[in-house]
């Protein structure tokens, strides 16, 4: 069984990392639009690059829960 989950961890921890980098491109994309419109608060609701890094952070959380559930089955695994 371990040799099953821990390709398993491996996997979801590089999607995490995947997630948490597209989420940070896409947080530095919405900052640079925002500076180079000039705009603060309001305007007409959230960016493309906005939508975008809420979905990333979305996934990178949804795949750190994965990854943790796995470890947990590993981990009962091993005591027995």
């Amino acid at each position: 069984m371990t040799y099953i989950l821990v390709p398993v961890i491996v996997i979801l921890v590089i999607m995490v990392v995947v997630s948490l980098v597209r989420g940070i491109a896409a947080f530095l994309k919405s900052t640079r639009d925002e500076l180079e419109r000039g705009e603060g608060d309001g305007g007409d609701g959230p960016t493309q690059a906005q939508i975008q890094q809420n979905r990333m952070m979305f996934a990178r959380i949804k795949y750190q829960a994965a990854a943790v559930v796995v470890i947990a089955f590993l981990l009962a695994f091993a005591r027995h």
